[in-house]
């Protein structure tokens, strides 16, 4: 179902705090760019999508792009499904927003304050547990993966050295 790039992302005005827009991005094809100055410490978007099973989120993690976000250990919401804009997040290792589960929402918060045009980045935080995803955020503190603890991944065109 969600094995494709999402077609016609849109940000739904119902679960952004603030004026957003989806642009290309330097991090990776799309992303969501603030409109206007967002505060410190504010909700700014709720992840929304169709809400699945372990087993239908298990089918749909096959596709080369998926918008998956676990609510918890049984339940996962599908961005591609009905989601805000918010699944075009991109990942950052050095992140202006980060994640608030609540009550049975997805929430991302600003860190601090973010500049109109700004783009909306936050840590994905993949498990050590999946396959490794290289990190293309660009960050000075990049850990070269999405993922927490896993190996490190030189970027692209960097040697790597067989001590």
């Amino acid at each position: 179902m969600a094995a494709a790039l999402a077609r016609a992302p849109f940000i739904n005005p119902r679960f952004a705090c603030f004026r957003l827009a989806i642009r290309e991005s330097r991090i990776h094809t799309r992303g969501v760019y603030a409109e206007e100055p967002i505060p410190a410490r504010r909700k700014v978007i709720e992840y929304t999508g169709e809400k699945i099973n372990r087993r239908e989120t298990s089918r749909r993690a096959e596709g080369d792009y998926t918008y998956l976000f676990e609510l918890d250990k049984y339940w996962t919401i599908d961005g591609a499904v009905g989601g805000s804009g918010a699944e075009i997040i991109n990942h950052c290792c050095a992140p202006n927003l980060y994640t608030w589960r609540r009550n049975g929402h997805i929430l991302y918060m600003s860190l601090g304050e973010i500049q109109a045009g700004e783009e909306l980045t936050v840590d994905y935080r993949f498990s050590d547990k999946t396959e490794t995803v290289r990190c293309c955020c660009g960050a000075g503190n990049c850990r070269g993966t999405i993922n927490l603890k896993g190996r490190r991944v030189p970027a692209a065109g960097t040697p790597t050295s067989s001590r």
